[in-house]
């Protein structure tokens, strides 16, 4: 079965969760060149920040116990500087530090490296429950009843063409569910 894109995936459907009638209507598309591009570039400056808050956590690391060291040394305690406590102090924060970026690399980039492999986004048909502008910003706002993106930021003649209960179109990558906009 072919959605209407021609893409060869059904639509997926499921119910709104105002609890209206009306169904959602999802299907994936493939990414066209400048999303696809866009969703490159926004890998790389977070891989990029990855390594930085890395290596701010290993100087961390290693600065950290050795200031608490000199501190006891600076006390005239007994055991002022003590290598034993260094190396585990060192060793425990190093190791909580590596297993945090870890698990944060594991659970949100991984993600968008799967969705620029395969290269789809999914567009979802969801119903306009509240309008509102924001006069100090100059911003119009749909809110919807998408579960993945509850508000969009809309152009001010897309905003007094539809109304309440209308449908909006809203594209966003497939597993990262990173927005990529509407019509």
């Amino acid at each position: 079965m072919q959605n209407s894109s021609g893409y060869g995936h059904p639509p997926i459907t499921g119910t709104p969760r105002s609890g209206s009638a009306a169904p959602l209507v999802r299907y994936n598309e493939p990414l066209n060149d400048t999303e696809l591009e866009f969703l490159v570039s926004k890998e790389r400056r977070e891989r990029k920040q990855y390594f930085v808050i890395y290596r701010i956590l290993l100087v961390a690391g290693l600065v950290l116990p050795f200031i608490a060291s000199w501190y006891r040394e600076y006390d005239d305690g007994p055991n002022a500087f003590s290598f034993l406590k260094f190396f585990v102090t060192t060793t425990i924060l190093i190791g909580i530090s590596t297993i945090a970026i870890w698990m944060s690399y594991k659970t949100y980039h991984r993600k968008m490296i799967k969705d620029i492999k395969e290269k789809t986004k999914t567009i979802e048909t969801a119903r306009i429950t509240k309008k509102v502008f924001i006069p100090s910003k100059n911003a119009c706002y749909f809110y919807t009843q998408s579960a993945v993106k509850m508000s969009i930021e809309v152009s001010q003649e897309y905003f007094h063409s539809l109304n309440e209960g209308d449908e909006v179109s809203i594209e966003y990558t497939t597993n990262a569910q990173l927005y990529l906009g509407y019509f």
